[in-house]
């Protein structure tokens, strides 16, 4: 007799957007609110959650691209519905928005597993860690010096978290003086014992960003994200081998092939990767393999309750990025959200899944129509 299998019995996705606490920006982008795409799978009784940080559209692409790749397949075999979601996207291309879409469904899939297991991520996964650190994330170009402070300040003092990062790269790379002046003033309120990180988001031209690590060097800043654009491999090398800061990327990679040609041209000392872009947790794992070949380290970008069960799970995980949007953005709309309080977070192993759960009366004021 042949094994029972239990299948996928319904995909569904709704997209929830809410406003930021203030105004944001970094060196090359501006926004007022962020939206948040959250997919919920359910056999045999469970429901598994996942989430992307999208357009609302990943939600109809949800519905009407991926969800009959899904249903009735069996709902352990998570590899397997990864795959048949990446193929029937081919036409569609895996990249931007889609591969959003696919990221959010695999995410679910696999906190169904471990709930129809009665397991834990990190049980699920094999755990490596026990706790996984993180970096406070913020200081938006849009801040006043005294909102950035009081940002700072509570990362450092009232969570205790011993790193942090803010944004630099103003308008393209347009005001230096600034972005010189935010990043001392950084170094002057977490003072000499904290790590001390800044993202451009690809905002510098090569040369500049060479010159713009040199002056901040007084200030130890040790990580400097995109200091020019991702897409400029050339570029990144050519940072990286002439400064003394880590030179990270890698947030927009959608794929093993795209952080394979990025380590491979060594581009980078860190390889960032975002589960909730590249393909999921199933991404994810094989990205991180792909890091390790080359003998780097990786750090989840944003969404750092998703990423903290697969994080532990990684052997050669550096950090994680709490980010300010996203962690105000879990906090409100999941039950479950993890505490940074010492400058890391234990995912947890004592809930089935990642452990949250949608909180559907807080999420409902936020829901987009579809």
């Amino acid at each position: 007799m042949g094994e029972q299998l239990t299948v996928v019995e319904s995909v569904a996705a709704g997209a929830y957007t809410v406003p930021t606490d203030e105004p944001e920006a970094d060196g090359t982008a501006e926004w007022s609110a962020t939206t948040i795409v959250v997919v919920r799978v359910r056999a045999a009784g469970e429901v598994g959650t996942g989430w992307t940080y999208g357009p609302a559209g990943c939600a109809a692409l949800v519905r009407d691209l991926l969800a009959d790749a899904v249903v009735g397949r069996d709902a352990l075999a998570v590899p397997g519905s990864w795959a048949a979601m990446v193929r029937v996207a081919r036409n569609a291309t895996r990249a931007g928005a889609v591969g959003y879409a696919i990221s959010a469904v695999d995410v679910a899939l696999w906190d169904l597993k471990a709930r129809l297991l009665g397991v834990s991520l990190p049980g699920l996964f094999g755990a490596v860690h026990d706790v996984v650190p993180v970096y406070g994330s913020g200081g938006f170009t849009t801040y006043t010096d005294e909102r950035m402070t009081a940002q700072l300040t509570g990362w450092v003092l009232d969570e205790q978290i011993p790193r942090v990062k803010i944004k630099i790269g103003e308008s393209w790379g347009a005001d230096e003086s600034r972005d010189l002046a935010r990043v001392a003033r950084a170094r002057a309120v977490v003072g000499p014992g904290v790590e001390l990180f800044v993202d451009a988001n690809g905002g510098y031209q090569r040369k500049q960003a060479v010159r713009m690590a040199r002056a901040m060097a007084e200030f130890d800043v040790r990580w400097f994200e995109e200091p020019v654009s991702s897409d400029d491999l050339d570029g990144l090398r050519e940072v990286r081998d002439l400064v003394d800061a880590d030179v990270t990327a890698g947030e927009y990679g959608t794929d093993i092939t795209y952080f394979r040609r990025m380590c491979a041209h060594r581009a980078v000392d860190c390889l960032q990767i975002d589960a909730t872009r590249c393909g999921g947790y199933t991404e994810w794992l094989r990205s991180a393999a792909v890091a390790a070949s080359f003998g780097l380290e990786v750090s989840g970008h944003c969404a750092p309750n998703l990423h903290a069960p697969v994080a532990a799970a990684t052997p050669n995980v550096r950090h994680l990025e709490w980010f300010h949007d996203h962690v105000r953005i879990e906090a409100m709309l999941f039950d479950g959200s993890l505490d940074p309080t010492g400058g890391q977070v234990t995912p947890w192993r004592d809930r089935h899944g990642h452990g949250l759960v949608l909180a559907e009366d807080a999420a409902a004021g936020y829901l987009v129509p579809s």
